[in-house]
């Protein structure tokens, strides 16, 4: 039976790939499908989605800083659309109970307001998928998003304290001992290698963060968490996030067909989900206005809003309780876990389109922005050489192009934080989004002659190409790529030069080793 759900799941996944469709899409089909077809679920597979969201929210723990917490358009936007998203939302859903259709005829207010707090949060689970696919994770949307994502969890928990009664235990206070240890967990990540104990250290790491919350009463995840952000500033915790990456893809599969294993949805049910997605929009609009209101860019302030606009799992686990507790009907599990669904398929299909919509409407996004809060980037004279991307490839090509070309070489950088520590390495870099559309207009208006994409994810090669089309960019461009496949993708799309830097780095191996060997054995080679 394990190897049905592998079986359903890969063939939904790729077909809805083939389609132009993230491969969640495919999974959650594959979920209901099963569901409807009468298969039961075993213990293994919850085991495995649980597994996936432990390491998701451990990596996430890896890459977040921890004073983006306190930052007040993260603070502040947490707390405030909760509290506005219920009593506008109430209001809302009123009118439909009012109407006594469906589902939603006789729905009391307890309930009306238990569903509207199940609403409420974002899906950590999609939100990060989505960035992790653009890489954007270290944009300033990105760390605002996952920050607000933090906060939500934390609220979520605070909830579960007080419905369920379950009341951390005295040795809760004992957790804040964990910040001493770090010493001895960063010996543990040197003496642990590059090879297999690298991943896992992060699973010992992961699953023992969240035991430990556990036996103390505490949500588990949040422990993960927690042990994530206690290695984050280790200079091998992006190497260990890498090193996880594809187990917790693998595993937040079983994730998605669990959502499908809910319960088999009549149409009644249906057609109430589907009532309920116009919600969206509310959630859209208050995250929009939070956002630019604390002073957030227009063009931030929509990327955040828009990365967010889903509903989480965590709806699953309040509408379970209300169950439980009878405060909710039996069906609205059912109900939650479609619109659930049907949030993470538009969510999914927006985001990847949301640099385009940015481009088409900046005018009237920026419009709501404060004046003093639209950012840009301004170019230095004399910059004939944009490399984008700052990693280990792209700082190699700047090292590299700065003894030819020496102050006409320059850099972007989406991490500000990178471009910061590069600036004091005294490279002539500077922070930026390379599918800005508006950072293009102001390079078309200089006089770069090449641009050099060093960007880590396929995705984001297409957004920037598209920006740089639409900017009218008339220079050459050279970019990398990872896979045979990918750097033929990226010569049709115009593309000057690509570069599969995997096979690359053979040819420049020899030639740097060329000099070792005497000249005429070196030429009959």
């Amino acid at each position: 039976m394990d190897y049905l759900w592998v079986l359903v799941a890969f063939v939904f996944g790729f077909g809805v790939k083939q389609l132009g469709m993230p491969p969640l899409v495919g999974y959650l089909i594959a979920g209901f499908g099963l569901n409807a077809l009468g298969v039961q679920p075993a213990d293994s597979l919850d085991a495995l989605a649980e597994l996936g969201i432990t390491l998701m929210l451990f990596t996430i723990g890896l890459k977040l800083d921890v004073r983006a917490l306190v930052r007040k358009e993260v603070l502040v936007t947490s707390l405030g659309h909760t509290l506005i998203w219920v009593v506008v939302g109430t209001a809302l859903l009123s009118l439909l109970v009012v109407s006594g259709i469906g589902a939603f005829a006789g729905l009391t207010l307890q309930a009306q307001l238990l569903v509207l707090f199940a609403l409420s949060f974002s899906s950590t689970v999609c939100v990060v998928k989505m960035l992790e696919e653009a890489s954007e994770l270290k944009t300033r949307h990105g760390k605002t998003a996952l920050g607000i994502l933090v906060l939500q969890d934390i609220i979520a928990v605070a909830f579960l304290v007080v419905s369920m009664g379950k009341i951390p235990s005295l040795w809760a206070f004992g957790l804040l001992g964990l910040w001493a240890a770090r010493p001895l967990l960063f010996r543990l990540l040197n003496r642990a290698g590059h090879d297999e104990l690298l991943p896992l250290v992060g699973f010992f790491l992961a699953l023992g963060g969240a035991e430990l919350f556990s036996l103390v009463n505490i949500k588990g995840d949040l422990g993960a968490l927690v042990a994530g952000m206690l290695i984050a500033s280790h200079a091998k915790s992006a190497e260990l996030y890498k090193a996880l990456m594809g187990f917790k893809d693998l595993f937040l599969i079983g994730f998605f067909l669990t959502i499908g294993f809910t319960a088999v949805p009549t149409l009644d049910m249906t057609l109430t989900a589907l009532a309920l997605l116009p919600l969206l929009a509310l959630k859209f609009v208050l995250f929009f206005v939070l956002l630019n209101w604390l002073g957030m860019s227009g063009r931030s302030s929509y990327l955040t809003s828009l990365a967010l606009t889903n509903f989480s799992e965590f709806g699953l686990i309040v509408a379970h309780l209300g169950a439980e507790h009878q405060w909710l009907p039996e069906s609205w599990l059912v109900i939650i876990a479609l619109v659930m669904s049907f949030s993470f398929v538009l969510s999914s299909f927006g985001y990847r389109r949301a640099h385009r919509i940015y481009a088409g409407y900046k005018h009237w996004i920026n419009r709501f922005e404060r004046p003093e809060a639209h950012q840009g980037v301004a170019l230095p004279a004399g910059a004939d050489v944009l490399i984008v991307g700052m990693g280990r490839v792209g700082k190699g090509a700047y090292m590299a192009l700065e003894k030819e070309l020496g102050g006409r070489v320059f850099g972007i950088e989406s991490d500000p934080e990178r471009a910061l520590a590069l600036r004091g390495e005294g490279l002539n870099v500077m922070a930026g989004d390379s599918d800005d559309l508006e950072f293009w207009e102001q390079v078309c208006k200089g006089h770069i002659e090449l641009v050099m994409l060093a960007l880590p994810s396929q995705i984001e090669m297409r957004s920037t190409l598209e920006m740089l089309g639409l900017a009218g960019y008339r220079g050459k461009v050279a970019a990398v790529a990872r896979y045979e496949d990918e750097r033929k993708e990226l010569l049709r799309l115009g593309v000057d030069v690509a570069f599969n830097y995997y096979s690359e780095v053979g040819s420049g191996f020899a030639a740097e080793c060329g000099h070792l060997l005497p000249v005429p054995s070196f030429q009959s080679v």
